[in-house]
């Protein structure tokens, strides 16, 4: 049995774009997006989301930073920040599932629909298709953590996944370990 144990991230933001906007207006959740990161930093934050920070009709996989693209641009985001402490072999399979979607990013699709569906209560999945929130359950879920969450999912979910511990909350452009 695997006693070691890592940590990862998890990260709640509102930008308050357009986008955001009419996501939270939908569900009148606190925040709209959510990213998985690898470690403390938040240096290998991943998430599906806009892959040019000026549009939001090309999304994506994508590799996020704190100080560039979408999050620079919307400097005033805010954020939660969670850690989830999990097993080393639960962490190394995550680092393998992202690894290998940054290598197949050109077939990952964002799913915009199933994004829209779940503001009316429906789930609508297609094949190599992502929201965010479906994007960071299906790597969590793929790994072997025990999420417990729901097949609707919405980035407010996972604060009640357990063992869940808020680190940071406030301005994500001002986030420091």
């Amino acid at each position: 049995m695997d006693t070691k144990t890592r940590k990862i991230y998890i990260i709640l933001t509102h930008t308050g774009t357009t986008l955001s906007k009419l996501i939270k207006r939908f569900t009148k959740d606190e925040f709209s997006h959510i990213s998985i990161a690898l470690d403390n930093e938040l240096n290998e934050m991943y998430s599906f989301g806009r892959l040019n920070p000026y549009t939001p009709f090309w999304a994506g996989f994508v590799h996020e930073h704190i100080n560039s693209g979408t999050f620079k641009r919307f400097k005033l985001t805010r954020a939660k920040v969670y850690s989830l402490e999990i097993t080393e072999e639960q962490y190394n399979k995550i680092e393998k599932i992202i690894y290998d979607m940054k290598i197949k990013r050109k077939q990952l699709k964002f799913n915009i629909i199933g994004l829209f569906a779940v503001g009316l209560n429906k789930r609508i999945k297609s094949e190599n298709s992502f929201y965010c929130a479906e994007f960071v359950k299906y790597v969590l879920e793929e790994s072997g953590v025990k999420t417990n969450l729901p097949e609707l999912i919405r980035p407010e979910n996972f604060k009640k996944l357990d063992n869940i511990k808020l680190i940071y909350k406030g301005k994500l452009s001002e986030y420091t370990v």
